[in-house]
């Protein structure tokens, strides 16, 4: 017979190495950061806003590019039913930098206190279309939940810098570290999240075809349906100079 001391023991030797092969918050993040990327993509997507019973739709092209430093340059040019773009440049050690070409030709570029600003009437913001630099965050793992039938660690975000959000909590998938949700919070108050589906690989790359931006009390959403896309097609820096939304 196993004495009790002996279980005690056996039980603290379990805790001890279940706690040594747990991943930080950090750690979690990081596998998600080194999944396979492209070095340029471009997207045709299908912007469908939700606003009660009215539906309005939008299209828009995405060229995107990373750069050597870890920055990033992005495009999008709406197709229709406006000619917008909004130029997106990404840095790893200060504020992104953004300009907004309006339908009337006028480039405005967005200040810092307008990043969390609706973009063309959607439920995205500016904010929500600079990149994730993990660097610019302190993660910290706050537990695991079953989100739709799939495991998920949960991470907890806090920007070392920001002015839109006070933290998202981020839902990981533990079979290959996707993110699959990340609830988003305005002064500590839960304020909308966005959801990632049909997320299935393109040239080896997981890639959601399907985003959708919905508010936290259930009165309105913005859906991003991806019609397209292609990865590391020669794109020239050209395309994302300011002088390219003019």
């Amino acid at each position: 017979m196993i004495c009790k001391r002996m279980i005690v023991i056996f039980g603290c030797m379990l805790l001890l190495t279940s706690t040594a092969f747990a991943l930080t918050g950090r750690e979690i993040m990081e596998k998600n950061d080194a999944l396979p990327e492209a070095k340029t993509a471009v997207s045709q997507v299908l912007m469908l806003i939700h606003q009660g019973s009215k539906v309005v739709e939008k299209e828009f092209e995405i060229k995107s590019k990373k750069y050597e430093n870890d920055e990033d340059k992005t495009l999008i040019t709406f197709t229709r039913p406006t000619q917008i773009k909004l130029l997106t440049h990404s840095h790893k050690d200060r504020d992104d930098d953004q300009w907004l070409r309006l339908s009337s030709g006028k480039i405005k570029r967005i200040a810092s206190s307008d990043k969390g600003k609706s973009f063309v009437n959607s439920h995205f913001y500016y904010e929500d279309l600079t990149s994730r630099d993990i660097d610019k965050f302190d993660y910290t793992y706050i537990g695991d939940e079953s989100l739709n039938g799939v495991d998920c660690y949960k991470v907890e975000g806090i920007k070392k810098k920001d002015r839109v959000y006070s933290k998202s909590v981020l839902y990981v998938r533990k079979s290959d570290f996707f993110v699959i949700r990340v609830d988003l919070h305005k002064k500590d108050e839960f304020h909308k999240y966005i959801e990632y589906f049909d997320i299935r690989p393109v040239s080896g790359i997981l890639t959601a075809h399907q985003l959708v931006m919905s508010l936290s009390d259930g009165k309105g959403k913005t859906e991003l349906k991806v019609n397209a896309v292609e990865y590391d097609k020669d794109i020239n820096d050209s395309a994302f100079n300011k002088e390219a939304i003019r």
